[in-house]
């Protein structure tokens, strides 16, 4: 790490130069693209003389010359058929501009896709106007960024140092294109945790796919795990990127390790998915938390509309402001069916995905879709200030669908929010991170799969544990939201005050005076009477409202019962026509009632469960332990019922902390107040 801060600094030192005609934010627009274009020059370097010899040979006589060239560096579509490299080019001072063009001209179409991404064009002709091309040429064609001088890893490392002190002086969010490594270590990890033998079987071949890519860090870290475990093994990466500037930093990176470039593709993963069709072994992402979908709300929700199931959002659709479930959606649509071998993804989400929405909306939708398939394996709690752009805490979910024996019809929860080495020095919002020794913690724990409190000795080797591992069956998440109903219990009274309120309703202001006037001198008449029944005052008022149109008698009726209604605890249930009692929707209550310890498949519309006696036996089994001891008088709206699911992590943890002695907290004040009492002295003085 400390080579590529040093590569980063001298790279970074260009800025100097840009100082004055660039503003902070739009250093990147220049060194970015620069730094990709000198790494590809490096690298081509000890076979440009071979490369133009052979570009000579048969350029005249092959119309595809591109397989021939890249036989010379063996690497598809790295080649540059110009006479220049970035040290050449200053020997032509007064035509770089020009030269520096045809330069990019001469490489394979599949590194000019990546250079038009980041607009290079364009800042060639702002340094040119700026008499700033040459001098930061010149820097660019200093420094080594040649393979053996500096590996793709450190590569990686580089690019998302720089992106990172660029987002920091826009005040954009790092976080946003790259996570911390030791973040995606621990969660390539816990990926393959389950198919250690599977990888190290000779010849292995998987694919690996995240859909918000950015550098590609996930996916290099990904690979090099895979190859540290079966150095013959071979993973094929694929992603895709919104934003074009990694997007084109992740295929440069891409091309250089040999592999695909093809296989990153650009766009907005829900509206244009770029990978239409395929399915992957392995998925893994880190999508911007609490990402707005509005821009693709039409997309989306046509998708949803007209596919339901067979498409990516079947099962549900989140709020507006919070894409994170159509990414977890997205990627479950690319796992291969289990008869097909199955895979498994891991998805970074903050705290909002594990409960945000009442039952049966979206997000609970597609939390139970998730659960009721047997597809939730663990979420892991992680420390907070752990990402460079938040300091809120943050979960790994891990999906799939092929859990094995063991881990059927159970989801794992592991507290590992105090594994953690505090930095020296923060990054941003990144004030902690996960060492080593913490991540074999937790991939131990994991990998155990059985229940431990934090701060206990583990079994295996003694040591304190700061990790807790529970296990609960799929059921436990699921709960009945239930409407608890009491009666209404009101009478009907004439005061000055509501005749006040029924002279201020809408509908009786709404009135001509001619209209209003009979009706108002009969409810004055009647100052002091009291009715028990609405029925009883339905009639009289058929009177006072005679004089009006039809059209108008019915809802003024209505808005002067309302008007004169009074609530009063002790007067009889109020009934409708057929004798059932009214509910009072000043006093209705919702509850949550676990749903009954039995297995159940998901299927889209669970109403029917509701009226199987499993079900209505757990609610009428609550409401007689729960609420009638407390009130007599009420019952469940049946009707109103539905199936919701959350993942109360932080609940399922909680530790009690009894408060400190109040002795303590009272000498502890007196203590500050005397403090601050000889500091005031101080000052005084």
């Amino acid at each position: 790490m400390t080579e590529t801060k040093n590569h980063a600094a001298f790279i970074w030192s260009v800025a100097d130069l840009l100082r004055g005609d660039y503003k902070q934010s739009e250093y990147g627009k220049v060194i970015l693209p620069l730094t990709v274009l000198r790494r590809l020059d490096c690298v081509i370097d000890p076979v440009k003389a071979d490369m133009l010899t052979r570009y000579g040979d048969v350029k005249d006589t092959v119309d595809n010359f591109g397989p021939i060239l890249d036989r010379l560096t063996d690497i598809k579509g790295l080649w540059n058929t110009s006479r220049f490299d970035l040290p050449k080019l200053l020997d032509d001072p007064d035509h770089l501009a020009d030269n520096l063009r045809a330069y990019i001209a001469g490489f394979s179409p599949q590194v000019r896709d990546i250079i038009e991404n980041f607009d290079l064009d364009a800042q060639i002709t702002r340094l040119d106007k700026s008499n700033l091309l040459y001098l930061v040429l010149g820097k660019f064609a200093e420094i080594d960024l040649h393979p053996d001088a500096v590996t793709n890893l450190e590569m990686g490392y580089l690019y998302e140092e720089l992106i990172r002190r660029f987002s920091e002086l826009s005040n954009e969010t790092a976080g946003e294109h790259f996570t911390p490594r030791e973040v995606i270590e621990l969660m390539v990890n816990l990926l393959f945790i389950e198919d250690d033998d599977l990888l190290a079987k000779p010849g292995i071949a998987k694919t690996i796919f995240d859909p918000a890519c950015g550098t590609g860090g996930m996916l290099s870290v990904a690979e090099e795990y895979l190859r540290e475990l079966n150095p013959n093994a071979n993973l094929q990466p694929y992603g895709q990127e919104l934003n074009a500037e990694t997007y084109a930093i992740c295929r440069s990176d891409m091309m250089l390790k040999g592999q695909n470039a093809e296989n990153i593709t650009y766009g907005n993963s829900f509206s244009e998915d770029g990978h239409t069709g395929r399915q992957f072994d392995y998925l893994l992402a880190n999508p911007p938390f609490g990402v707005e979908w509005k821009k693709v709300k039409d997309e989306v929700t046509g998708e949803h509309d007209e596919h339901g199931y067979s498409g990516r959002f079947g099962a549900g659709l989140p709020r507006i402001n919070d894409g994170s479930f159509l990414f977890l959606q997205h990627m479950i649509s690319k796992m291969k069916r289990p008869e097909d071998g199955g895979s498994r993804l891991a998805i970074v989400f903050n705290g909002s995905p594990l409960f945000t929405g009442a039952a049966g909306s979206g997000e609970s939708e597609i939390r139970r879709w998730i659960i009721e398939n047997d597809w939730l394996e663990a979420v892991v709690a992680l420390p907070d200030q752990l990402f460079y752009n938040t300091g809120i805490s943050t979960y790994f979910w891990i999906v799939t669908n092929r859990k094995s024996p063991k881990r059927r019809g159970k989801v794992q929860l592991i507290d590992a929010r105090d594994s953690f080495t505090k930095m020296r020095k923060s990054l941003g919002e990144k004030r902690k991170q996960i060492a080593d020794a913490d991540i074999d913690e937790i991939v131990r724990s994991y990998g155990a799969f059985e229940e431990h409190d934090p701060d206990t000795n583990d079994s295996t080797d003694g040591v304190q544990a700061q990790v807790g591992c529970k296990i609960f069956p799929n059921e436990t998440f699921g709960f009945m939201r239930i409407t608890v109903e009491r009666p209404l219990r009101v009478r009907w009274e004439i005061t000055d005050d509501t005749l006040a309120a029924v002279t201020a309703d809408k509908k009786v202001a709404a009135l001509t005076e001619d209209e209003r006037a009979p009706l108002l001198d009969t409810l004055t008449a009647w100052n002091g009477r009291t009715f028990d029944t609405d029925i009883a005052l339905t009639k009289e008022l058929s009177t006072a409202v005679a004089h009006l149109d039809k059209k108008k008698q019915t809802p003024l009726r209505k808005a002067v019962l309302a008007a004169l209604t009074v609530s009063d605890p002790d007067a009889d249930p109020q009934t409708d026509k057929k004798g059932n009692p009214e509910a009072d929707s000043n006093l209705r209550d919702n509850e949550n009632v676990p749903l009954p310890a039995i297995h159940v498949v998901h299927e889209p519309d669970p109403a029917h469960r509701l009226a199987t006696p499993d079900y209505r036996t757990a609610v009428d089994s609550y409401l007689t332990d729960e609420v009638l001891p407390y009130v007599p008088d009420a019952w469940v709206d049946h009707s109103k019922t539905k199936i919701g699911y959350e993942i109360p992590l932080t609940r399922h943890f909680y530790t009690y902390t009894p408060p400190r002695p109040l002795h303590e907290i009272d000498a502890e004040i007196k203590a500050l107040e005397a403090e601050i009492q000889a500091l005031l002295a101080e000052v005084a003085e």
